[in-house]
């Protein structure tokens, strides 16, 4: 059986200002990285055969502290990155509100109808993220292996969505994706997959360890 342990990055500093950040990047606050270390303490007694992370640098630098020193190369994949939000990505969400009034809405609550401005639509990453997820299970079909993989939060989610075959409609159903919140799936050549857990952040060490999207 694979075993999937599926995480998003810990908290940015963009993510404090409520700014999207899609392709573009910034750096892990100190609660981000204390996000991380939660995480990789409640998973340093599993034996992680692979890792796998977007290549975006808050995604690669959470994978970092994941694994500690265990020496595991991380390998990165493109089509893991997160939504590209085109002309949204750097600003936040009261200027989208302001400016982008009927998208901003459709964005977190009709998603089946939102049109991004030189970005990506859900569709388009949820085709990406799937053949990728198709063809990370290729590699290890038939193996007993667990398998980590960091990514960001509009791709977990959609991964999720793709594994329950939910409609796009529900995207944004809780639960919401914290940040080094953990979501396992299993895959098993003969059922499929099976979602163990979603989104969980029991390992969490402090109050407040949430933040924004």
């Amino acid at each position: 059986m694979i075993r999937l342990y599926i995480t998003r990055h810990g908290q940015t500093e963009w993510n404090t200002q409520k700014r999207f950040q899609g392709h573009k990047d910034s750096e892990l606050t100190p609660l981000g990285k204390r996000q991380a270390f939660w995480l990789s303490e409640r998973l340093k007694d599993l034996k992680i055969q692979k890792v796998y992370s977007s290549p975006i640098k808050r995604a690669n630098r959470t994978a970092g502290i994941l694994i500690g020193d265990r020496g595991i190369e991380i390998e990165n994949i493109d089509g893991l990155k997160e939504m590209n939000f085109g002309l949204w990505e750097g600003m936040n969400e009261e200027q989208l509100k302001r400016e982008y009034p009927i998208q901003f809405h459709n964005f977190w609550n009709s998603p089946h109808k939102y049109t991004p401005f030189g970005g990506e639509t859900y569709d388009q990453v949820k085709e990406r993220v799937a053949e990728e997820l198709e063809n990370i299970i290729k590699r290890h079909y038939g193996k007993d292996e667990n398998i980590l993989i960091v990514v960001h939060g509009v791709v977990l989610k959609l991964l999720l969505s793709h594994i329950e075959g939910t409609k796009l409609e529900q995207l944004w159903d809780p639960p919401y994706i914290h940040p080094a919140s953990l979501s396992i799936v299993e895959y098993d050549e003969n059922h499929g997959f099976n979602v163990v857990e979603k989104a969980d952040i029991s390992h969490y060490k402090e109050e407040g360890g949430q933040d924004w999207k």
